[in-house]
Parts: structure tokens; sequence; C-alpha cells
């Protein structure tokens, strides 16, 4: 996600009334498009939200399935994109994997549209 922190370049000057001022770069906005792609599906988002609103700060895949009432490989599907898009990390402990959320992500994503 390192291509959000320079994320809007400038236009070219034109007189049209109707033009930007800036412009995402190509690679910003499909970094942009991971982000808020992952969190198109309710289902990641409530997990999202359960990993956010975790007391110890991160939960055991094993205690995900229950509350969205989807199977291990259907979270871990969705998880994993999740990780992708920067808004969570992995960790591998035996044979469960843990996930944290790293809100870094989430907040370039949302500084990409405030002024």
């Amino acid at each position: 996600m390192s291509t959000l922190s320079a994320t809007i370049e400038t236009a070219p000057e034109t007189t049209s009334c109707c033009t930007s001022d800036a412009v995402l770069a190509d690679g910003v906005a499909e970094e942009l498009a991971k982000v808020f792609k992952a969190l198109g599906d309710p289902t990641r988002v409530k997990l999202m939200s359960m990993i956010v609103g975790s007391s110890a700060g991160e939960m055991c895949v094993c205690d995900l399935t229950e509350p969205v009432g989807l199977s291990q490989p259907t979270v871990s599907h969705h998880m994993k994109l999740l990780v992708e898009a920067g808004l969570v990390e992995r960790e591998q402990r035996g044979r469960w994997a843990y996930y944290r959320p790293t809100m870094g992500a989430l907040a370039e994503a949302a500084k990409a549209f405030v002024a």
C-alpha cells in the first residue's frame, strides 16, 4: 500500500469548468480499488469489524466461522482477500491462522478522498 502515500498528482491545466485539479495515478487507483473491493462484501466487512473490535487485538480463524455462519475454508478465502488488500495481517500458529488489523491501508484509502 506504499503507493497510496503519493496519492494525487497534478492534472494538466485546462480551461474546462468541470475538470478536477487532481487525478489519482493509475497505480494508486488500483491499490485503492483493491481495498474498497475487499470491503465491498458484507461478510468481509463483518469479519473486519470483529477483528478490529476484538479485545485481544486479533482473532483466530476458528473464532470467525460461527458468527458469520460460513465454513472455515470460506472464511479463510475472505480473510485472504483482506490480507491481500493490506487490511489485516495473518500469523500462522500451529494449525490455526490469527488475524490482526492493519489500519494503515484503510486510513490511506480514506485520505485519498479527503482534501
